[in-house]
């Protein structure tokens, strides 16, 4: 099964950049390494990682941990999916 797991958080304003940077840092040092992941941000300083894995649905995963409460504004965000593979197949 893959399991697809989702972080996201907004930083405080006008420190979005930096939330990105520390966000790719973290998502680089998972280890083991991810099948795939992906880095994605969106307006209001909002940064999206997403990372697939081989794995069982309720197995232990690395995942980013929290940032420095100074550079968000609320806590993470995080939710795990069950990948079910593309959606025109």
């Amino acid at each position: 099964m893959t399991v697809a797991l989702m972080w996201e958080a907004r930083a405080t304003g006008g420190r979005g950049a930096e939330l990105l940077e520390w966000a790719r840092a973290r998502a680089a040092e998972l280890a083991p390494e991810p099948l795939r992941s992906e880095l994605l941000r969106a307006p209001q300083d909002r940064v999206l990682v997403l990372t697939w894995w081989e794995a069982g649905y309720d197995d232990e995963l690395p995942e980013l941990p929290e940032p420095d409460p100074g550079l968000i504004t609320r806590p993470v965000h995080r939710w795990r999916f069950e990948s079910l593979g593309p959606a025109d197949g």
